[in-house]
């Protein structure tokens, strides 16, 4: 295992026990775990998506330029994407304006 993991995992472990001994903390009705695919080529990164689909037993759809797979874990859903290009262009596109405009609040 890698240390990132460990620690995820360790972390993940430690929140559910602190939550179960302090019934007092409020805890989310749901929550969902991201894991982005690593930057690469469209296909690569499908590929990626695909593997975890074949490992959670789930099946990949394209959505809004992301490829994802998910699978729940009671409220807890654990969710691969997969930012394709066309996607990451447009966010480009819409970020480069930022700062540019400033709105009057007049």
């Amino acid at each position: 295992m890698t240390d990132d993991r460990t620690a995820f995992i360790h972390g993940l472990i430690h929140l559910a026990v602190f939550l179960q001994a302090n019934p007092d903390a409020p805890a989310p009705r749901r929550a969902v775990v991201h894991y982005f695919a690593r930057d690469a080529d469209d296909d690569q990164m499908r590929a990626q998506i695909d593997a975890i689909a074949g490992l959670l037993g789930s099946t990949a759809d394209q959505d809004s330029g992301h490829y994802v797979t998910s699978v729940c874990f009671g409220p807890v859903e654990y969710r691969a994407v997969a930012i394709l290009s066309d996607a990451r262009a447009r966010h480009a596109a819409h970020d480069s304006y930022r700062g540019c405009i400033t709105p009057d609040t007049h």
